[in-house]
């Protein structure tokens, strides 16, 4: 689940305790080419302040002047639909064929925000159910089984949606690239985690919105109790640290392994990982020369073919609702990398 999405509820609930009124609205549906997909939300408080997206913008302006003009109050759910005829398409700025349904429901007090909140903070999954016909809320946890989050089902009487962690990306090394990659992982709305046990590389980290742990690799990647929303790539271009925390990465249900290396190193480091405790399945799981062919040399162009690499994963990973990582059987390497990774 992405940040921003958390970035509503976390909002919608501050806004109640500060004793705002607020509904909320939630995509339930989609046909065409719908601007954001099921699952997207958006809070509007009483005053009219936003937080959050379910179109490019015109869809919200409508829904900021319904709560102005009707209040914050809510009977009941209701259900709105956007882009049916060419006339609304063309009013709210929807893609052509675009349709989207919303639910829009009352936020009388925050419990059940704060349910999802602490699950969500603890990297679990659950799932909320609301009455339609009178707005009922029931949370129940959801079991990892891995891959995507079931999408939201809306049903005549009840809706039901699921929220998740954030997708985490850790990196072993801090180095230039793993600033580069850190940088560009954040834009992509990732939480950002390094890991460096040695000093002078440590010492030197300074990227705003990033988490510096402390302790080996290994341990690390133990603890932070990696899931399917976990991405892990090793960095340092040396064994004695890349290697512990890829065992343990490779064993994860991390949905993307990586690390670098030229085509020579990364065939010899297959070679020692059958050494230890993996087999061939893991093993094969191991992005290895890291990233997507794309004749990159500069740590900038490194890191946009490692995160194009994990969104390819990552979309494949929501397509299909894997139960572990994706077939990384693929391990082509960056062109002209040999010789520098």
């Amino acid at each position: 689940m992405e940040s921003l999405d958390l970035e509503v509820l976390r909002t919608a609930r501050h806004w109640r305790q500060q004793g705002h009124a607020a509904q909320l609205f939630t995509v339930a549906r989609t046909w065409g080419s719908a601007p954001r997909g099921p699952g997207a939300m958006v809070a509007i408080r009483d005053d009219g302040r936003v937080v959050g997206s379910v179109s490019g913008g015109c869809v919200e302006d409508d829904l900021i002047e319904r709560v102005r003009q009707e209040g914050a109050a809510l009977a009941r759910p209701e259900l709105l639909e956007y882009g049916l005829t060419r006339e609304q398409a063309e009013r709210f700025g929807l893609p052509c064929g675009g349709t989207l349904v919303l639910v829009r429901e009352a936020l009388p007090h925050a419990g059940w925000l704060d349910t999802v909140l602490e699950a969500t903070a603890a990297q679990g999954r659950i799932r909320r159910q609301l009455d339609l016909r009178d707005g009922t809320v029931c949370c129940r946890a959801l079991p990892d089984a891995g891959g995507a989050l079931p999408r939201p089902q809306l049903e005549q009487d009840r809706f039901t949606v699921c929220y998740g962690p954030r997708w985490r990306l850790l990196m072993i090394g801090a180095g230039q690239l793993s600033q580069v990659l850190a940088r560009m992982a954040l834009m992509l709305d990732y939480d950002v985690l390094v890991c460096d046990p040695r000093e002078e590389y440590a010492a030197g980290w300074e990227v705003a919105g990033s988490r510096l742990l402390s302790g080996m690799p290994d341990d690390v990647v133990l603890a932070m109790q990696a899931d399917a929303h976990t991405a892990i790539v090793a960095l340092t271009h040396d064994p004695r640290l890349d290697d512990m925390a890829l065992l343990e990465a490779l064993a994860s249900p991390a949905f993307y392994v990586g690390a670098l290396g030229s085509h020579a190193n990364s065939r010899r480091r297959r070679e020692r990982l059958a050494l230890f405790d993996l087999d061939a399945a893991q093993i094969a799981r191991l992005h290895a020369p890291i990233g997507l062919p794309i004749d990159s040399h500069t740590p900038a162009e490194i890191a946009v073919s490692i995160l194009a690499q994990m969104t390819a994963v990552r979309n494949a990973a929501d397509r299909t609702s894997s139960a572990a990582a994706p077939d990384a059987g693929d391990h082509r390497s960056l062109p002209g990398q040999d010789a520098t990774r």
